[in-house]
């Protein structure tokens, strides 16, 4: 079997869905473009794309509220990522634990 391939979209991106590698939280959504997760498979430290910013960030750089990247994948299709992480302090910019706390 060859290595797997991401699919970006025509926008050059792709879902990443992050995960708490030890408790199996799902922890947020972001978006990731080639290089952020280059820079992320080599780094170790996630970093994302900022649709809003067009920019690069490095999760937890301003914050403190780091993610160490413990594994990455692809889902089936190749078009969406699940990185497993070791999360330092909350992943929601509120300060939530978790960006999914809202009920519908």
């Amino acid at each position: 079997m060859g290595e797997a391939q991401a699919k970006f979209d025509a926008a050059g991106l792709i879902p990443a869905i992050t995960q708490d590698a030890e408790t199996g939280a799902v922890l947020m959504l972001a978006w990731m473009n080639e290089e952020a997760l280059r820079l992320t498979l080599e780094t170790r430290r996630v970093t994302y794309w900022s649709r809003s910013r067009q920019a690069l960030w490095v999760k937890g750089e301003s914050s403190g509220h780091r993610q160490e990247l413990i594994e990455a994948r692809l889902d089936c299709d190749g078009d969406a990522l699940l990185l497993r992480v070791r999360q330092t302090g909350p992943a929601c910019h509120t300060g939530a634990a978790s960006c999914f706390f809202t009920p519908l």
